[in-house]
């Protein structure tokens, strides 16, 4: 098998699955390492040059909300699912469920 090229491969599923896994994780109050370590801890690994680039596009989206607070005398920006987020998640893990029953129907 060609590790290159299923390297490529593995990056491109995992990338979609990692919206819906920010989202998913998101339904509870988080800033970005915070956010890294719960994904990780569920075998979600993410670097922050990926995560912090969708976390301001799901943003923008108007997926999330987002507030700067201090904390530990440091500044960390909080992010939480808007209601907009809360209504895509719900309709994004209906259609994962689907592609995944048919996926394991063919597997």
């Amino acid at each position: 098998m060609d590790k290159d090229l299923f390297e490529t491969m593995r990056l491109e599923l995992r990338r979609g699955s990692l919206v819906l896994a920010v989202l998913a994780c998101l339904r509870t109050e988080r800033y970005g390492y915070t956010l890294r370590q719960a994904l990780a801890a569920d075998g979600l690994e993410m670097e922050e040059s990926t995560l912090y680039p969708l976390l301001r596009r799901l943003e923008g989206q108007g997926l999330l909300t987002s507030e700067w607070r201090e904390e530990e005398k440091r500044k960390k920006r909080f992010y939480v699912l808007s209601p907009g987020g809360e209504a895509m998640l719900a309709a994004l893990t209906d259609e994962w469920r689907g592609i995944n029953a048919s996926l394991d129907r063919m597997l």
